[in-house]
Formats: structure tokens, C-alpha cells, sequence
């Protein structure tokens, strides 16, 4: 069994096109074993935002922290920590956050691809 704990210090600068001011963190992946999931752990600060894309498969999102405004096709919805989000396949997203303080974030998504290259980090 693995056990490891969350901790933001450890969430690395990820270099993807447009994204800005967004730190990940593999809290289980490929190189822990796991045969189909990565649990990732992500760091927006303020201001700052994932990339606006989509991928060919679903994925979970659990906010731990802050606030987020979260576009989804054509929709944009604020959510806040405690929500849980399931992103369908090939839907358009993008999680920026609005407030004040960084917003935190777990994503369970497959270990082999992730917008057609393997999934960073996992």
C-alpha cells in the first residue's frame, strides 16, 4: 500500500501551452505502479489558469481549496472547495482561479494519455 500526503511545496511549475501560474504535484502515477489512474494534485495561484482543452476522456476534479471559475463548453460556473466535478470526454474546460488565496485542486485521470501525450508527470 502507498500512503502519501498532499502537500503544495512539492507541486512543480508545469510547462503546457496556456497555462499560467499552475503547479502539479503526482500523488499516485505510473511510477508508483498504478496500472490505469493518475491522482494529480494542482496549485492555481491567483490569477492564474489551466490550459482551455479538451482530451478523449473523462475525468474527476475534487476542489480542496479556494475558488475557482471553471469554464465547460459554453457554460462558466464558480465553484469553491468541496465540489466535485466530472469533466465528460471531448468537453472544452478550463479551471481559473478568481480569489484572493491559491486554489487546490485533486484530478483522477487515465496514466496513458492526456491530450494525446503521455500524461505529465504521471
Amino acid at each position: 500500500m502507498l500512503v502519501r500526503r498532499i502537500d503544495p511545496d512539492r507541486a512543480k511549475p508545469i510547462s503546457m501551452e496556456g497555462a499560467d501560474r499552475v503547479r502539479m504535484e503526482i500523488m499516485v502515477g505510473r511510477a508508483d505502479g498504478a496500472p490505469n489512474f493518475a491522482l494529480r494534485h494542482f496549485v492555481v495561484e491567483p490569477g492564474g489558469h489551466t490550459p482551455h482543452h479538451r482530451h478523449d476522456y473523462e475525468h474527476e476534479v475534487v476542489i480542496l481549496e479556494g475558488e475557482a471559475e471553471v469554464q465547460y463548453g459554453d457554460e462558466v460556473q464558480k465553484v469553491g472547495a468541496g465540489s466535485v466535478l466530472l469533466i465528460e470526454a471531448n468537453r472544452m474546460h478550463q479551471f481559473r482561479n478568481r480569489g484572493a488565496l491559491p486554489m487546490r485542486f485533486l484530478c483522477l485521470v487515465p496514466v496513458s494519455f492526456d491530450c494525446g501525450k503521455p500524461t505529465p508527470g504521471s
